[in-house]
């Protein structure tokens, strides 16, 4: 099986959308997702109400979903970490305890080249389209990164 996490900070945003997008693409029954938050400020949290919106927009239901913080057991559990943003990634790397950890963790869009700025922008102080341009980024990356899994 391939355990994929997506992290972001709070893990009511970005990596919730991640979650539910990369599981929709990844269907068979060798790919287990998940997603965490670096940081602790919405444990046992629903996903925000706009990003159940927005997934319930384009046919997804993130709503069970609950948010966790990311834990160095992680390292143990998962085989590839994705990281929203570069903070998120220097706060996963900085809690890597060798290399066989730091090499299992990615920057999320660094699989999409056609994206000049590798960061998922936070959209829990915007509104509605910043919810809709952040899941249009994680679904055109979800694409890729699906299509890459599938041919390993």
């Amino acid at each position: 099986m391939i355990r994929i996490l997506m992290v972001c900070l709070g893990n009511i945003c970005r990596s919730p959308l991640a979650h539910g997008v990369m599981q929709s693409k990844l269907t068979e029954d060798h790919f287990y997702i998940d997603s965490a938050g670096t940081a602790a400020y919405h444990i046992g949290n629903s996903p925000d109400k706009r990003s159940i919106a927005v997934a319930k927009n384009n046919g997804l239901d993130i709503s069970t979903q609950s948010a966790r913080k990311f834990s160095v057991s992680d390292f143990d559990t998962f085989d590839y970490v994705y990281a929203m943003d570069q903070s998120n990634y220097s706060d996963i790397i900085n809690l890597s305890r060798n290399a066989n950890d730091t090499k299992k963790v990615k920057l999320f869009l660094d699989i999409n080249t056609s994206i000049q700025n590798k960061n998922i922008p936070d959209p829990y102080y915007g509104d509605h389209s910043d919810f809709e341009y952040v899941y249009n980024l994680i679904n055109e990356t979800c694409d890729i990164l699906a299509k890459q899994l599938n041919q390993d």
